[in-house]
């Protein structure tokens, strides 16, 4: 080697260091401006999860102080409530009140007491059609069938005013297909009294029939009784099974 070829390798290396120099620099210029930035972006996350730490616990002490009650308040809150009483309240101690005083006016005035000494009135106008018969069957004519028969049937004339045979308090109005519209009397100690083929009845159930007073007016009769003409269906039960009403008549 001689010595012009000497200086132009030193010449090329010192070229190729700074090459090298250069390149190492912009990567670390890179790298610093890289990192710069991500710590940047790590400050603000930082800071934005501070700022809403803070909100947080500053709406926690709000509302925690709202819920919070002072025991003098509680006690004025708890006055407040028992002796303010809502509507529903006092309408329903009302009704409780008017239920009573009903309850105890029904037990004054009804009269209501028919034992086996009692006397039975003649519920209507005419003739018995067919006995009460429990022992053996009778013969009913619309039916073309022998049957037993709980109850009298007593005719009489349609649109007379029935009568009740003994007091009594109306426990059921009903309309059945055999015995029309029927009302019910509670006479008292297990005796019901029931009077059927009945038409503009004036009574409801609670009210009170005295002896004698009206339960409603004789109707035409059912399909059932068609053959044996205008009749009512007079039924006594004792502790609701059927006895003869006849043993309760003079």
């Amino acid at each position: 080697m001689n010595r012009n070829e000497k200086p132009s390798l030193l010449k090329g290396k010192a070229i190729a260091v700074g090459i090298v120099i250069c390149f190492v620099a912009v990567i670390a210029i890179a790298g610093a401006y890289t990192f710069n930035n991500y710590q940047k972006q790590i400050d603000e996350q930082v800071a934005k999860a501070e700022q809403q730490a803070e909100e947080l616990a500053k709406e926690s002490e709000e509302t925690t102080a709202d819920d919070i009650v002072l025991p003098e308040e509680k006690d004025a809150v708890q006055e407040d409530e028992s002796e303010t009483e809502t509507p529903a309240e006092v309408q329903t101690e009302e009704s409780d009140t008017n239920t009573d005083e009903t309850a105890v006016t029904g037990d004054n005035t009804s009269g209501v007491w028919f034992s086996e000494d009692s006397i039975l009135e003649w519920p209507a106008s005419g003739a018995v059609i067919m006995s009460y018969s429990m022992d053996q069957t009778v013969f009913f004519q619309t039916l073309e069938q022998y049957k037993y028969n709980p109850a009298l049937i007593v005719g009489g004339e349609v649109g007379e005013t029935i009568g009740a045979s003994a007091a009594g308090i109306v426990t059921n109005i009903e309309q059945t297909a055999q015995t029309g519209t029927t009302v019910t009397l509670d006479m008292g100690n297990g005796y019901t009294a029931v009077y059927g083929q009945l038409k503009e009845v004036p009574v409801s159930a609670g009210d009170y029939v005295g002896t004698g007073e009206t339960v409603g007016y004789l109707s035409e009769p059912t399909k059932y009784y068609s053959v044996e003409g205008p009749n009512l269906y007079f039924e006594v039960l004792k502790d609701g099974e059927p006895v003869d009403p006849t043993n309760y008549m003079e």
